[in-house]
């Protein structure tokens, strides 16, 4: 398959190169635009043909291409928060322009949303795509003055966790690992510090995010639901500057300019947490409690010319946690001094190319590796348990402006994985027995092309194709079962080993990606989407919020891949000049090969997963609806989600079965979502903000009754996730004191003061069981944040 898919890329060059020749009196019209000062690229930027009415919008790193026939043009340059300007362009030949856009200090007083241009919802033709900027996550109300660019996705329509502080977030009926989370094109792995509460992203060189739920471009795969792209922010060209922040969780610090000016740019950002002095100030039992994590941000630029750029990201976190031996009094489990390490190593290095104004040529190397050690010092029970994933990647992206009417972008993809699920290494003196469950390596290759039609002025079409495909790599040793017997260990008909090098196994696919856009008035289009996505790699874990260690998987002949596809229908309309907009959305989406878990499933020790792991089918739905308000001192905006994420495990065996076969929700199924923000800033020196979120529970499992065995009290469970835990509901409020961003000062300087949780409520994190013959009711509820939680944050820019 692999073979026509090549094929079909050779046929489309083919066709397109006559046209390319045909268009001899049409030229192109590119070039950079840039924030004035700063040189930082300006992304969403609109350039607009006031004689033709044509225009784009301009991409990663503030590029731009727009083919136009020979003539004379007066072009705008604008972008929200930027002094417009117009230049007059004579076009008889391919014309390159460089334009600086200087801060509109006027527009200051107002704040606005998004970083795309104002009416981009309703033009662009992708739906259920979101992008925020920094700017504004930062004035979103943050748990311990944190700014946390991960969480700041819960706000929006279709996005939610199954509770606070859990890893990760789940996208239109996704698990966490069906999100594909990119800093710079690298993959991360976990997304977390410090067990789930903060991101590792770091606020102050992050330039904006885009998540895309719905319209996911042929470029993205291995992920079922989502795909969040995170960009950091180009370094300062002109000139050096630092910054840095003082929290009560972590402190910030940050350099960035140039090494040749406006050649060769660096930048580099850390955080530090220092928590271990807010254990020794609480309760005794938690005194030696350590609990901190670091991580380090650089990006390097270098222009060698006006076609050739190369870039390069490197990011590493670590985290540290650790419980004292008298912090588990009570507890019946022996993990006295028992530590976890986990740290992320990722890097990229990018090489830009434009060949001329019609053609660029993108080519990526990637490294992302994630590794995690539980260990404990204690002599007769020591050991160190250590798993790692490490993701290698190169990639290409050729776009192509054929003219007005067609962009096309064709790309091919290969990936390394290599999976060291678990190894056990004991102490010299340790009771504890050794094991290494074995190993698990595969390519995913990827060939893909796709194009921006636009069929007329109300209509455009962006149509793609993806191939994908796996191949298992030896050495392994390959289970096979019948179908007379329940897959459970030691039912295996048959192994067979294969050395390294040997492929083992495919599997792989066509995967389609539709998007049609129809304007059906001034400021107001309805869309539709359709896409197709397999995952070949999977995060195993029975438990509802899954810990940093849980363990990775490689799909085979055993664990299928997930099989992705949904549809989706949107109306998007702007009002009063994009003061106003609103849109609805409704998807449904169907899950092939849906993974659930047996009960007692032991994923961590077990050498043949797949007899712990279940698979069927699973069906998403919902409606997303939100209205924002862009522009004045009072912005922010009101999204309801409704939806629906159901799974059905069926067998021919009882032991494969759940709930018998019958549809039941999924642990992270919650109905009803309800989020509202906003901000007031009635001068450039102050705002304030307030949010408000509210949730269905998330479903549990709750035992039925109880029986006696043998003076031994057992919860008699019946089905999985029948009940739910109580509504989830939390109010936040924050304000940035600011110095005036108009005034130019050698030390800029600002005040964060929030407050997370204002009314103290104690939303329910799980709810458990223990029974206790002297109460009428043996259940308890498990509150993570059960009160108000206070913060002040400063900040500091040289």
């Amino acid at each position: 398959m692999l073979r026509y898919a090549t094929l079909l890329l050779l046929t489309f060059f083919s066709i397109t190169r006559p046209a390319l020749s045909q268009s001899k009196e049409t030229y192109s019209l590119s070039g950079y635009v840039r924030q004035a000062g700063t040189n930082l690229p300006v992304v969403g930027a609109t350039i607009f043909v006031q004689s033709t009415r044509a225009g784009t919008v301009t991409g990663k790193d503030g590029f731009f291409i727009l083919p136009l026939r020979a003539g004379t043009y007066p072009i705008r340059i604008s972008h929200v928060g930027y002094v417009s300007q117009v230049v007059e362009v004579v076009l008889n030949k391919q014309v390159l322009l460089n334009i600086d856009l200087a801060n509109d200090t006027e527009y200051l007083q107002e704040v606005v949303v998004q970083t795309e241009a104002p009416d981009k919802n309703v033009r662009k033709v992708e739906l259920g795509v979101t992008q925020l900027s920094i700017k504004n996550i930062r004035r979103i109300p943050a748990f311990m003055g944190e700014v946390d660019v991960v969480r700041s996705l819960l706000l929006l329509p279709g996005v939610t966790s199954v509770g606070e502080g859990a890893t990760g977030i789940n996208v239109r009926g996704g698990s966490i690992d069906q999100n594909l989370v990119l800093m710079d094109d690298a993959p991360l792995f976990n997304t977390s510090h410090l067990l789930g509460f903060f991101s590792v992203f770091n606020p102050d060189i992050v330039r904006d995010l885009t998540l895309h739920r719905g319209g996911i471009a042929p470029s993205y795969g291995g992920r079922a639901s989502s795909v969040l792209d995170i960009k950091i922010k180009e370094p300062e060209t002109e000139r050096w500057s630092a910054y840095g922040g003082i929290g009560i969780v972590s402190s910030r610090a940050g350099v960035e300019g140039p090494i040749i000016k406006n050649k060769l740019t660096m930048l580099a950002a850390t955080r530090v947490s220092f928590n271990d002095f807010l254990f020794s100030i609480g309760p005794a039992s938690l005194s030696g409690t350590r609990a901190n994590f670091y991580d380090l941000t650089t990006k390097l630029k270098w222009q060698l010319s006006e076609k050739h750029t190369l870039s390069s990201t490197g990011y590493y976190g670590r985290d540290v946690f650790k419980l004292p031996s008298d912090s588990l009094s009570g507890v019946e489990i022996n993990a006295s001094s028992t530590q976890f390490d986990y740290q992320t190593l990722a890097g990229t290095v990018r090489w830009n190319y434009l060949i001329n104004s019609r053609f660029n040529l993108t080519t990526t190397a990637v490294w992302s590796q994630y590794r995690t050690e539980t260990s404990a010092p204690d002599s007769a029970n020591q050991f160190s348990l250590v798993a790692e994933v490490l993701h290698k990647q190169l990639k290409s992206d050729l776009t192509i402006a054929l003219n007005d009417r067609h962009a096309v972008q064709v790309g091919i993809s290969g990936i390394d994985y290599y999976i060291q699920p678990n190894k056990l290494t004991p102490g010299p003196a340790s009771n504890a027995l050794p094991f290494a469950l074995p190993t698990e390596r595969a390519f995913e290759l990827a060939v893909y092309a796709q194009d921006e039609w636009k069929l007329s002025e109300s209509t455009s079409v962006l149509g793609g194709l993806r191939y994908s495909t796996l191949l298992n790599d030896g050495p392994t040793t390959a289970r096979t079962y019948g179908t007379d017997l329940p897959r459970l260990p030691g039912t295996a008909t048959a192994t067979t080993p294969y050395a390294a090098g040997t492929i083992y196994h495919t599997a792989g696919g066509i995967e389609p990606r539709l998007a049609v856009r129809v304007n059906v008035g001034e400021g107001r289009s309805v869309k539709f989407g359709y896409n197709r996505i397999r995952q070949y790699i999977q995060l195993v874990s029975n438990t509802t919020a899954a810990l940093p260690t849980s363990r990775w998987v490689l799909s085979d002949a055993n664990i299928k891949p997930q099989i992705a596809d949904q549809w989706s229908l949107g109306y998007f309309m702007n009002g009063k000049q994009n003061e106003y907009e609103a849109s609805a959305e409704v998807y449904y989406k169907t899950l092939t090969n849906a993974i659930d878990y047996r009960d007692g499933a032991n994923l961590q020790r077990n050498p043949a997963p797949e007899t712990d792991v279940l698979q069927g089918k699973g069906q998403a739905y919902g409606l997303e609806m939100l209205v924002r308000k862009n522009k004045g001192a009072w912005t922010g905006w009101v999204s309801y989600t409704y939806a629906r994420t159901l799974l059905t495990i069926n067998s021919l065996f009882p032991e494969q079965q759940v709930n018998g076969g019958q549809v039941y929700p999924a642990n992270f199924d919650k109905p009803h979502t309800l989020n509202a923000t906003a901000t007031y800033r009635p001068s450039l020196r102050f705002s304030m903000s307030l949010n408000f979120t509210y949730s269905t529970g998330r479903p549990i499992t709750q035992p039925y009754g109880r029986a006696r065995i043998n003076n031994v009290v057992v919860p008699i469970y019946v089905n999985r996730n029948q009940e739910r835990i109580p509504d989830y509901h939390r109010l936040d409020f924050s304000m940035l004191f600011e110095q005036d961003p108009a005034k130019k000062r050698k030390v800029q300087q600002s005040w964060n003061f929030s407050i997370y949780n204002v009314y103290a409520h104690k939303n329910a994190y799980s709810v458990f069981y223990k029974y206790d013959p002297r109460q009428l009711s043996d259940a308890f509820k498990l509150s993570i944040f059960g009160t108000i939680f206070p913060s002040l944050t400063y900040n500091v820019r040289f």
